[in-house]
C-alpha cells in the first residue's frame, strides 16, 4: 500500500538542502513525481521551518488585527504573506501548506488556536482566508482550509482531550460554518477532533453524520478531506481502529504525523487503498496544484511590512 501523501514536521526540516533532497527522495520511493508533499507553515508560533535558515513570518492574528482598521489592507497583506510562505515551502518541493485556519474564535475558546485565528467575526475570518488561498496559489501551493466545520469554540486543546461544544446549530450555522460555506470550492480541508453536541456525540473526523450532512452538504465542501492527525488524544481507540473510523464516516484521507514506523503499521491496519470518490478527489486535488513561479520576493516583502505597520 502506497502513501496518499507525506508531511514534514520540524524534525524533518534542517536545512534547505536537506528538504530538497527529502522530498525529492520521498516522491523517488513512492514512484510518484505529483504525490504532495504537506507542512504546516502558518506563522507565528506554528512553523515547522524555522530561523536562521527560513524567515518567521507573522500569525494570522496581525492581518486580523489590521482588517479592523483598514479591511482592504489587510487583504492585500493576508495575499502577499501567504504568497511569500508558498515561495518558503515551495522551493523545497512541498506543494501543500495547511492553511488558512477558518476557525472563528469563540468565548470561553482554549487558546490553542489563538493567534492562529483571523479572529471572531466569519465575514472577516472569510475574507482574510480567501486571501491566503488565493496568495498559496500565487507561489504554486496548494492551501488547506481547516478545521471543518470549525475549532474556534473547543474549550479543550485536541491535541490533550476531546473538546466538547454545547452552542445550538443555529448558532454554530451563523457563525462556525460561514466561513468554511464561504470557501467551499477549495480542493483540500483537514476535519476537527472536536464534539459538537447539537450535531452528534462523535467527533466531527470520525461522524458520518457530520461528513455527510454538515461538511459534505449543508457546507458544501466536495474537495479532499484529511483527517486532522489521527495519533492526537481526542480521539479514542488504537490507530487502527482511529484509521478505520475517520474512513468508515467519510473521510478521504487519515493524517498520521508522528513519524514512528510501528504506528505506520498499525494505521496500515486500518486503512485500504483509495476508491471511488476519495481517488477521484485526491487526483483533482494533487491535479489542480499549480507548480508556477513565485513573483518578486523582496517587493512583496517590503509592501507587506508597510501594510502591517498600519496595524502598529
Amino acid at each position: 500500500m502506497q502513501p496518499a501523501g507525506f508531511i514534514l514536521f520540524v524534525r524533518n526540516c534542517e536545512t534547505p538542502d536537506q528538504v530538497r533532497n527529502l522530498t525529492s527522495e520521498l516522491r523517488e520511493v513512492a514512484g510518484h513525481a505529483d504525490i504532495p508533499i504537506l507542512i504546516d507553515q502558518e506563522g507565528g508560533r506554528i512553523n515547522r521551518l524555522l530561523p536562521p535558515y527560513w524567515p518567521a513570518r507573522p500569525a494570522a492574528a496581525r492581518f486580523g488585527a489590521l482588517y479592523e482598521k483598514n479591511p482592504e489592507a489587510a487583504v492585500e497583506a493576508a495575499r502577499l504573506n501567504a504568497s511569500l510562505l508558498a515561495t518558503d515551502v515551495r522551493d523545497l518541493g512541498i506543494t501543500v501548506n495547511c492553511i488558512p485556519v477558518l476557525d472563528v474564535i469563540g468565548e470561553g475558546a482554549h487558546p490553542v488556536i489563538g493567534e492562529r485565528a483571523y479572529g471572531n467575526e466569519p465575514v472577516k475570518v472569510a475574507a482574510l482566508g480567501a486571501a491566503v488561498c488565493d496568495g498559496l496559489r500565487d507561489g504554486g501551493v496548494s492551501p488547506v482550509i481547516k478545521h471543518i466545520p470549525g475549532h474556534g469554540r473547543a474549550p479543550a486543546d485536541s491535541h490533550k482531550n476531546l473538546p466538547r461544544v454545547s452552542v445550538s446549530r443555529k448558532e454554530l450555522e451563523e457563525t462556525d460554518f460561514v466561513p468554511f460555506k464561504k470557501l467551499s470550492n477549495e480542493r483540500w480541508g483537514m476535519t476537527a477532533h472536536v464534539v459538537y453536541e447539537a450535531l452528534d456525540e462523535k467527533p466531527a473526523s470520525t461522524s458520518p453524520k457530520i461528513i455527510a450532512e454538515v461538511i459534505r452538504s449543508e457546507i458544501g465542501f466536495d474537495g479532499l478531506l484529511l483527517s486532522d492527525d489521527i495519533g492526537m488524544d481526542a480521539l479514542e481507540g488504537s490507530l487502527a481502529e482511529r484509521a478505520a473510523a475517520c474512513l468508515s464516516a467519510g473521510c478521504d484521507i487519515v493524517l498520521h504525523c508522528k513519524g514512528d514506523i510501528s504506528e505506520m503499521k498499525q494505521v496500515v491496519r486500518g486503512t485500504s487503498d483509495m476508491s471511488g470518490d476519495a481517488l477521484t478527489r485526491w487526483q483533482r486535488a494533487i491535479a489542480g496544484d499549480d507548480l508556477s513561479n513565485a513573483g518578486d520576493v523582496k517587493g512583496a516583502e517590503v509592501r507587506l511590512d508597510q501594510l502591517l505597520s498600519e496595524a502598529s
